[in-house]
């Protein structure tokens, strides 16, 4: 456990030093404050609509930048230390390879978590101290669900680099294959459910349930507990009704699409040659 913390620290600080927590919180802070001031653009006004509308919005944001920025941080992990001819170095010490990857993971993790609970909450602070008749009870716990389901997304698609990383041996490879992880899940997956969608007239009631099969679709679900108002703005969700689709169902669900592809990864990484 010390040399997973160890490891860890060294890839947060590598992470500060790099200035990737504070580029991360920054992009985040502003696309946030962005969306929340000007979410009346659409009808012709400026300025704060409604938590529900806002939060939403925030949603989709996360969905397009958190995977995408996951993937970012995280695809050269190991086939980078390989390129760089430090990950031979590194296994000469005295650590497991399960400890290195988890150590590294941790680290990564940290870096989103910290980047995306900065970012979001000035987002946040700024909605409850610019905003008129904004509920702070009901803020405080939109905000902090939105932040910690994007970390928990965050950290899906951090496994999802690190299964990348140790499965190519070239880090334009592992660029490659981020991207396509990310187009399939945030992209394809939702114009094929649609289509999907259309083309069956009845008998379609198993057809919410394939939403549980891309990450980025729980964590939208999530994200619309307690906002009965704001299904109509949240696309092929709307469809999930039930109490199989609450948070105390998704959470773990999305923790599971952390722990298969970390899982997978390890794996390999212990039969993978330096």
């Amino acid at each position: 456990m010390t040399a997973i913390l160890t490891i860890a620290g060294k890839e947060f600080r590598d992470g500060l030093r790099n200035r990737w927590v504070l580029a991360i919180a920054l992009v985040l802070a502003l696309l946030a404050v962005g969306i929340a001031w000007f979410g009346a653009a659409a009808s012709g006004g400026l300025g704060f609509t409604s938590l529900a509308t806002t939060l939403v919005s925030l949603a989709t944001l996360a969905v397009f930048l958190i995977p995408l920025i996951a993937l970012l941080l995280a695809y050269d992990a190991v086939v980078g230390e390989q390129e760089a001819g430090t990950l031979l170095l590194l296994l000469t010490y005295p650590i497991s390879r399960t400890s290195l990857l988890l150590g590294k993971f941790l680290g990564h993790g940290l870096i989103l978590g910290a980047a995306t609970t900065l970012g979001f909450g000035i987002a946040g602070a700024v909605i409850a101290l610019a905003a008129d008749g904004v509920p702070l009870p009901e803020l405080v716990t939109g905000m902090g669900l939105l932040i910690a389901s994007s970390v928990l997304l965050g950290w899906v698609f951090i496994a999802f680099a690190y299964l990348i990383s140790v499965c190519v041996t070239e880090k334009a490879r592992a660029a490659g294959l981020a991207l396509v992880v990310w187009f399939l899940f945030v992209l394809v997956f939702d114009l094929g459910l649609l289509a999907l969608l259309v083309s069956v007239e009845q008998g379609g009631d198993w057809l919410p349930w394939l939403l549980l099969l891309n990450p980025t679709e729980c964590f939208r679900l999530i994200n619309l507990a307690g906002f009965e108002a704001a299904r109509s703005y949240i696309g092929l969700t709307a469809i999930a009704e039930g109490g199989a689709f609450q948070p105390a169902v998704l959470v773990p669900i999305l923790m599971a699409w952390i722990l298969v592809p970390l899982g997978l990864a390890l794996l390999r990484f212990r039969h993978r040659s330096a």
